[in-house]
């Protein structure tokens, strides 16, 4: 199986040479690492790691930091264009473990996305404060609420996606920049019929650099389910929101909770 690693980078050269080689280990996995024009020489670093992966690694160079929705999106589309059997996506400062992504993939056998979940029976966080803990859970609360979702991670950024789930969103019409990109992408699988999955992981808080977090992406979160509730975000309306007398969205339709249990 050939499987496509995402992973945004802005300021990450402390990072990126762990994560390249955790993933790169796995037999069958590439990396693409699409950097924002770092300034601390990220992009640099990750050509030298290119150059030393006999082409497993690769880098997309973009000219200027616009936010991480932006550079995933940017990678999707590069991804597409090679072909591979899966997409997966993680953040490169090491809150993800490389180690869960095989549990993902083996998920995906059954589900168009799989999300590793902090907030699944046997998903956990490290190094949160309680407050930023409660914070966290709160977001996704309130995610779930404006759009009737019933995913219990949907915010999460480790995700596994068959490349035809992707093709299916019109990555030209998202419109999200930030960490909201995760509600947008995940909000329009399942409008599409989509079949998702939870898989736990241990989110792990990061112990180098910097977050990338902003008020600009906070308020963007907190902005953009009304704006997909009203149309104005999904622009290609891949399906109608669900009416009063409907289930929930991503309520278990028994393909997905075989796979939610398989995994």
């Amino acid at each position: 199986m050939d499987v496509l690693v995402l992973v945004p980078t802005y300021n990450e050269r402390e990072n990126i040479d762990v994560l390249a080689s955790r993933v790169l280990a796995l037999p069958g996995y590439r990396m693409l690492v699409i950097d924002d024009a770092s300034p601390d020489g990220t992009g640099e670093r990750a050509d030298n790691l290119s150059r030393e992966s006999n082409g497993r690694l690769q880098v997309l160079h973009r000219s200027r930091k616009e936010g991480l929705g932006r550079a995933y999106v940017a990678g999707m589309r590069r991804a597409l264009t090679e072909h591979p059997d899966l997409i997966c996506q993680m953040d490169a400062d090491g809150s993800h473990d490389a180690a869960d992504l095989p549990r993902l993939v083996s998920a995906a056998r059954d589900c168009d996305l799989v999300i590793g979940s902090r907030y699944v029976a046997g998903g956990a966080l490290a190094g949160w404060s309680k407050y930023r803990l409660a914070l966290s859970r709160l977001g996704n609360a309130y995610v779930r609420a404006a759009l009737g979702l019933q995913v219990s991670d949907c915010t999460a950024g480790m995700r596994c996606w068959q490349p035809e789930t992707l093709v299916r969103l019109s990555l030209e019409t998202l419109q999200s920049n930030g960490y909201a990109f995760q509600v947008e992408t995940l909000y329009r699988t399942l409008m599409n019929g989509g079949r998702v999955c939870e898989v736990p992981i241990t989110f792990t808080d990061r112990t180098r650099g910097s977050s990338k977090v902003s008020g600009a992406v906070v308020l963007e979160s907190l902005v953009l389910p009304w704006r997909i509730r009203s149309g104005a975000a999904d622009a290609n309306r891949p399906g109608e929101a669900p009416g009063s007398g409907d289930a929930p969205i991503g309520q278990d339709t028994g393909s997905r909770a075989a796979a939610s249990k398989r995994a």
